[in-house]
């Protein structure tokens, strides 16, 4: 499916292999935002085969004027209490001076429809507790905190170190 939405002078669409480099600069700028530059260890190398060719991922990219501002990296997840598919948005950004034009509300937007066209149930993301505009910004738009929920993660030498008791 390849679904590009126009209005106005701000346009997404779903990136290509050849928008790598594109990507892997915006999630280094969303990363230097996070103050999480040193955490990234992502190339265009494994970006490209994750993205373009194993597919686990997609990646939207706003545009403004045909410059790009924005992107949202998102995937499939599942619900086993609903039994459905869902959407999970990994990442979104908008470049800090294309903020507060309504840009980051249009990529959700689409894809809460995107979510809806495929039949998935849920759209959900994490957000950092510091982001207080952020936050308010997703209550805005009816999205609800999962206070009751605390996201673990198993990663590198621990993840490892798990996995080799099997």
């Amino acid at each position: 499916m390849q679904k590009n939405r126009n209005e106005e002078d701000f346009s997404i669409r779903f990136a290509e292999k050849e928008d790598v480099s594109l990507i892997l600069s915006l999630i280094k700028e969303l990363a230097e935002y996070e103050a999480l530059l040193t955490d990234v260890s992502a190339t265009e190398e494994l970006l490209k085969a994750n993205l373009f060719e194993k597919k686990t991922a997609e990646v939207i990219i706003g545009e403004y004027q045909g410059e790009p501002v924005a992107f949202a990296l998102f995937y499939s997840s599942f619900s086993t209490f609903l039994g459905k598919p869902g959407l999970y948005l990994e990442d979104l950004y908008v470049r800090p001076d294309y903020r507060g034009r309504g840009f980051g509300r249009k990529l959700i937007t689409y894809l809460a429809d995107l979510t809806c066209e495929r039949e998935y149930e849920r759209l959900e993301w994490v957000c950092l507790d510091w982001n207080t505009s952020a936050i308010q910004f997703y209550r805005k738009m009816g999205a609800i905190a999962m206070e009751d929920w605390t996201t673990y993660r198993l990663h590198g030498s621990a993840l490892k170190n798990l996995a080799s008791h099997f």
